[in-house]
């Protein structure tokens, strides 16, 4: 049987391999472009969705809001509760308990 050694050259090539399959294996987990991130990302996505979709929303209940008080279409129970709620009015007949 015959025994070889393994030179110096060839243990430095092993460890540099060793390293080089090391970075790019912590590159592809935690770098700018690695799994961690894309989870980061996709996290943020569907936090930023759900935002605009309430903002979606409160958008859609403000323009109902304004085009129930303008001139075309004039709901009067929403006028009075904005002139109660804004200006403090209270008919004579009413009493107010805070």
């Amino acid at each position: 049987m015959t025994q070889t050694r393994l030179s110096i050259g060839s243990m430095l090539i092993f460890a540099l391999a060793i390293g080089l399959g090391g970075y790019f294996t912590f590159a592809a987990v935690q770098g700018d472009y690695g799994l961690f991130r894309r989870a980061q990302i996709h996290a943020e996505e569907t936090a930023l969705v759900a935002e605009r979709d309430r903002l979606k929303a409160e958008l859609s209940a403000l323009q109902n809001r304004t085009h129930r008080l303008s001139d075309a279409f004039l709901d009067l129970d929403l006028l009075d509760e904005q002139v109660r709620d804004v200006l403090g009015y209270i008919r004579a007949d009413e009493i107010v308990i805070r």
